[in-house]
C-alpha cells in the first residue's frame, strides 16, 4: 500500500513526526490536543489506519483515561479548596526568607505530591500554587516552577502510581509493590537527589538572597481539611491496589469522584468548579497519541523496538542498561513518552528480554522527558498550567536546563538500577490484539508488504 508516490510507512512516520513537531513548536499557540487529534485524523483520511483499528486504539486505553480523570479531578478539587496554596504557604514560612531553603522545601513537597498523586498532579496543581505564592512574595518564580516540572518526572517511578506511563509501559501488568520498591526505590532516590543538585547548581545565582515571608497565612476550610483526608484515602487505595496487582484506573476515578461528592456537603459549588477547572483536553490528546502509535506499530515501530532490544540483550549488563535507558529517553522526547511506552510494552510482550532492560526502559520513559517540553504528558500539562497564569516558558529555555539535568540523573539511575534489577529474562507473551500491540501475524505481513511496495513505487517513478 502507498499514498501517492510514497510508501505508506514513510507517510505514517512523517505524519507522526510532524504532529510531535507541531506540539513542540505550537504554531499560532494552537493547543497540543488539537495537533494530536489532527495527526490521528490525517492517518485515518490517508487510510494508513482503519477506523476499527483507531477505535480499538482509543478504547483499549480506558485504564489510562480513568486514572488521568481521577487524578485530575482530585487535583482540581485540591486546587479549588486551596490545599496546594496552603502547602506552598507553609513552605514559604518555613523557609524564613531564604530562597535556597524555599527551593528545597518546594522540591520536597513536589516529591510527596508526585509519589502519591502522580506527576500530573504536581504539574497541574502544585505549579500554579507555587507561582501564586512567589508572585505574592515578589520573588523570581522560574527556579521554583522548574522544580515542579523536573521533580514531576524525576520522582515518577518511586511508586507504580506515580506516573500513568508506568501503567502503559507494563501494559496493566505492574510488578507487585514490594518487588517494585526493591527494584526502583534506590534508582529513583538517586535520580531525585541528582536532579536537585543539578538544579541548585544551575539556579545558584537566582537562589541567593532573601524573599519576603511575611504573607498572610492561608487557613484551610472544613472542605479543605476534608480534601486533605480524601487525598490520604486515595493514596491508601492506590497503594493497596498496587500491592495486590489490581488495576489502578477505575479505583482512582471512582474514589476521586466519591470524595468530590462528599466535599459538596461543605462546598456546594465544588462539583461544578471541578468540572469547569479540569483540563479535559488531556483525554483527546492521549487518545490521539494512542491512534498515532497504533499506526506506527503497523509502520514498523514495534519491529524496530524489538530488534533494538534483542541486540541489547547481547551487550554487557551495565552497557545494555544504560543504552536502553538513554535510547528510550531520546525516543520519549521525539514522540512523547506515552507512545514510546506503548511501543515498548508491545516489544516487551513480543520478545524475550532481560528484566534489567525492561526496567531500564521504564526509567528512560519516566525520567528521560526532563530533557524537553514534549517529553511527557506531565510537562505538557505544566506548560498549560503556566499559560493559565500568563507565564511563558519557551521550549529552548526548558531544553537548556534539561540538557544538563536529565543526562546526569539518568546515568546515575541506570547505574544503580544495574545493582537492584534482576537479570532474569522476560518470556515473550502470547500476542494479543490491543491498542498497544499488533499480533505477530499482522506485523509479519506488514514487514513483507512494505519493502515490496517501496520497490514497486521506486520502479514506477523511474519509468
Amino acid at each position: 500500500m502507498s499514498v501517492g508516490p510514497f510508501p505508506a510507512s514513510f507517510v505514517t512516520w512523517s505524519i507522526a513526526a510532524s504532529t510531535v513537531a507541531a506540539m513542540f513548536v505550537q504554531p499560532r499557540r494552537i493547543p497540543e490536543a488539537i495537533w494530536a487529534c489532527v495527526g490521528a485524523g490525517l492517518l485515518l483520511v490517508c487510510h494508513l489506519i482503519s477506523f476499527t483499528e483507531a477505535l480499538g486504539a482509543i478504547t483499549k486505553g480506558y485504564d489510562v483515561y480513568l486514572f488521568l480523570t481521577g487524578m485530575m479531578v482530585l487535583a482540581e478539587l485540591a486546587r479549588g479548596e486551596n490545599v496546594f496554596d496552603w502547602l506552598a504557604g507553609l513552605a514559604l514560612r518555613a523557609a524564613s526568607g531564604s530562597r535556597a531553603r524555599l527551593f528545597t522545601l518546594i522540591y520536597l513537597v513536589g516529591i510527596a505530591v508526585t509519589t502519591v498523586l502522580s506527576n500530573d498532579a504536581t504539574a497541574v496543581v502544585l505549579t500554579p500554587a507555587v507561582y501564586a505564592v512567589m508572585k505574592r512574595a515578589k520573588g523570581n518564580p522560574l527556579p521554583y516552577v522548574f522544580a515542579c516540572a523536573l521533580i514531576a518526572n524525576a520522582a515518577s517511578f518511586v511508586l507504580p502510581i506515580s506516573n500513568p506511563a508506568n501503567l502503559v509501559t507494563f501494559d496493566n501488568h505492574l510488578p507487585p509493590l514490594v518487588t517494585w520498591l526493591r527494584i526502583f526505590l534506590l534508582p529513583a532516590g538517586v535520580a531525585i537527589v541528582a536532579t536537585y543538585l543539578a538544579m541548585r547548581f544551575l539556579f545558584r545565582r537566582t537562589l541567593q538572597g532573601k524573599v519576603s515571608s511575611s504573607l498572610e497565612s492561608i487557613r484551610l476550610s472544613s472542605a479543605g481539611k476534608s480534601t486533605v483526608l480524601g487525598i490520604i484515602v486515595v493514596a491508601g487505595v492506590l497503594i493497596f491496589c498496587s500491592a495486590t496487582a489490581r488495576s489502578l484506573g477505575l479505583p482512582t476515578c471512582v474514589t476521586a469522584l466519591a470524595i468530590t461528592l462528599v466535599i459538596t456537603l461543605w462546598d456546594r459549588q465544588a462539583l461544578f468548579a471541578v468540572g469547569r477547572g479540569v483540563s479535559w483536553s488531556v483525554l483527546p490528546l492521549v487518545a490521539g497519541l494512542f491512534v498515532i502509535v497504533e499506526a506506527l506499530d503497523s509502520a514498523g515501530g514495534l519491529q524496530l523496538a524489538r530488534n533494538l532490544l534483542e541486540r541489547l540483550t547481547e551487550w554487557p549488563p551495565l552497557a545494555g542498561t544504560l543504552a536502553t535507558a538513554f535510547g528510550f529517553a531520546v525516543a520519549s522526547n521525539l514522540i512523547n513518552n506515552l507512545p514510546v511506552g506503548v511501543i515498548g510494552a508491545s516489544a516487551l510482550h513480543a520478545s524475550p528480554m532481560s528484566g534489567n532492560l525492561a526496567n531500564a526502559m521504564l526509567i528512560g520513559i519516566d525520567l528521560g522527558p526532563n530533557l524537553s517540553v514534549t517529553g511527557s504528558l506531565a510537562t505538557i500539562l505544566w506548560l498549560i498550567a503556566l499559560r493559565r497564569e500568563n507565564l511563558q516558558v519557551s521550549a529552548w529555555s526548558f531544553f537548556k536546563v534539561g540538557v544538563i539535568v536529565m543526562p546526569v540523573a539518568l546515568f546515575l539511575a541506570g547505574l544503580f538500577l544495574s545493582f537492584t534489577s534482576p537479570q532474569n529474562r522476560h518470556q515473550a507473551a502470547e500476542p494479543k490484539r490491543s491498542a498497544t500491540n499488533l499480533s505477530h501475524t499482522v506485523t509479519n505481513e506488514l514487514r513483507q508488504i512494505i519493502p515490496r511496495e517501496s520497490t514497486d513505487t521506486a520502479h514506477a517513478i523511474s519509468q
